[in-house]
């Protein structure tokens, strides 16, 4: 109860510093600012108290959010040299994800299931993807056609943004949608983290290996690749320690970087993408769980610890290893999750699809620029098939905006300016990224019958 009673007033506290902390920035009132420092010091300390006894690793990551805020807003210097945290997380992420994909790919198809399947689950999985990407898209251009949020304003990039934009631009290079699914070395596949690749190589491997007929030759690869996808999921947990640290240096880092108040002049366009985003999950999501019959609540505890590192990181792959873990946990097949979720990493990105579609209509709007319907839908056919198979280049949200809003005859440069805000846009769409992969693992799970 005395725990209970502590989490309780921790929360109530960080609440209302936060309220007043807004209001002083809003001017309404002339208190010290020390004080509401005090209050949120004082809030998380009492937390950290709270948390000491739990083994909740969504809690404490939660926590080390609030104070990676609290820590960029008083201490922006220190909080520069955090960064590392979170890259030391994200090194070590990189590390499993590829030996986990081969391993649980290589026993789920040569293990567990018939080839018949594989093909009838990638199947079933791509339509699914095409379908739920296809409704973001209009989603996100709906959100901004209602929000108008670029019409009548003037702004320009930083120079510190326009040399952000140009490092971008040097490492752009021509991606063919079909032939760069394809790895021609599987070393450079990993090293360059092409997680598609990767799927690719290790379903191949796969299904050669259930091809083998002769039980000796074929059973110790297949011993090997099962104690293999154990020890790396057990490396997972280990590295999964670690990730509070990494998610308060990471929230630190963006806010003493970008800092708070430069998102005013663009803050329509962030509340219009997390609307749109929230309408997403509440309009198609949520009736899609409705129609599976999902656990909700058995979901959502799922995937909460993906959702809190992808939001906290902006990163994907930093929430892959434990989704999967998670997803197996909920009663899902190792042969399905390690086969549909890494897979919709390239096709299924539904929140970066809806941000690209707003976006791209935004920077039309900003160029004073009326887009017609048709030149809107015509918008959406190039980002159906630029935004695939990209998730592993860095930059590639910018640079396929970019190319869209080039080939509409606009000026890129007025794209530019979006990376002032793009970092906490980046938390938002990643994190739906993660959910509708999540969903999409569940839905397939239930199409087959395996659940």
């Amino acid at each position: 109860m005395r725990n209970f009673s502590s989490g309780i007033l921790s929360a109530l506290l960080l609440a209302i510093a936060a309220v007043f902390s807004v209001l002083q920035g809003l001017h309404f009132t002339d208190w010290h600012p020390g004080i509401f420092a005090s209050i949120r010091w004082f809030a998380l300390i009492v937390s950290f108290i709270y948390l000491i006894s739990k083994k909740s690793l969504t809690m404490w990551i939660l926590l080390f959010m609030a104070l990676g805020v609290e820590t960029g807003y008083d201490f922006p210097q220190v909080a520069e040299s955090l960064k590392v945290l979170s890259d030391i997380f994200l090194r070590l992420i990189k590390t499993i994800i590829a030996p986990l994909l081969f391993a649980t790919l290589v026993v789920g198809i040569a293990g567990h299931s018939s080839l018949k399947q594989v093909g009838r689950m990638g199947l079933k999985a791509i339509v699914y993807f095409e379908v739920v990407t296809t409704v973001a898209l209009f989603i996100g251009l709906a959100a901004i056609n209602l929000s108008q949020a670029g019409v009548g304003t003037a702004f320009s990039a930083s120079d510190k943004d326009q040399k952000k934009a140009g490092i971008l631009l040097e490492q752009k290079q021509s991606h063919d949608v079909v032939l760069d699914i394809f790895p021609e070395n599987i070393a450079k596949s990993i090293a360059t983290n092409q997680i598609l690749q990767i799927v690719v190589f290790s379903i191949l491997f796969g299904i050669g290996l259930a091809m083998i007929k002769n039980e000796e030759k074929k059973r110790p690869m297949l011993d090997f690749a099962e104690s293999l996808s154990e020890v790396m999921f057990k490396f997972t947990d280990i590295v999964m320690y670690f990730a509070p640290l990494a998610v308060g240096g990471a929230i630190a880092y963006s806010v003493a970087t970008m800092g708070i108040g430069n998102l005013k002049n663009l803050l329509l366009l962030v509340l219009t993408l997390y609307a749109a985003l929230v309408a997403f999950i509440v309009l198609v999501l949520v009736p899609i769980g409705l129609i599976v019959r999902l656990p909700f609540k058995q979901f959502i505890q799922t995937v909460s610890e993906p959702l809190s590192i992808a939001f906290s990181t902006a990163s994907s792959e930093a929430a892959l290893p434990k989704a999967m873990e998670n997803l197996e946990k909920m009663g899902i097949p190792r042969k399905v999750v390690a086969f549909v979720l890494p897979t919709g990493y390239s096709f299924n990105l539904d929140g970066t699809t809806l941000y690209l579609s707003l976006a791209s209509v935004f920077v039309a709007q900003t160029c004073g620029v009326d887009l017609s319907l048709s030149q809107q839908i015509q918008m959406c056919l190039i980002l159906m098939l630029t935004s695939k198979g990209v998730a592993g280049i860095r930059g590639a949200s910018f640079l396929i905006l970019v190319s869209t809003v080039a080939s509409l005859g606009l000026e890129p440069e007025k794209a530019f300016a979006i990376l002032a805000i793009d970092a906490v846009m980046d938390m938002g769409r990643t994190s739906v990224n993660v959910l509708g992969n999540c969903l999409a693992t569940y839905v397939v799970a239930k199409w087959e019958g395996e659940i």
